[in-house]
């Protein structure tokens, strides 16, 4: 066993945790990545908000700054702040997440 630089013990190489897996670790989603139904997961969001943000993704490309989240139809002020609590545009930029 031995721990990575965020603290996190591991034993091997391991899997990526699936998005709910994730979410239960306190991680957050890289939002370029997650599918709808990891998204839905996401308080606030559901599946209708989901299925806009992928085909959004889809349509435009990465989302490359939180403008883009926030121009795609549902998103408003509130949701955007639940969206930038719980995802990242960049992986990279996830402090501690495995994703």
């Amino acid at each position: 066993m031995r721990l990575d630089p965020a603290g996190l013990a591991t034993c091997g190489p391991g899997t990526v945790p699936t998005g709910s897996q994730a979410l239960a670790l306190g991680l957050k989603l890289d939002l370029n990545a997650a599918s709808e139904s990891e998204l839905a997961l996401l308080p606030g969001v559901g599946r209708d908000l989901a299925k806009r943000l992928v085909s959004a993704r889809e349509a435009q490309g990465r989302f490359v700054s939180w403008e883009n989240v926030d121009a795609v139809p549902g998103v408003g002020a509130a949701k955007l702040e639940t969206l930038r609590a719980a995802t990242v545009l960049d992986p990279a930029a996830a402090n501690g997440s495995v994703w």
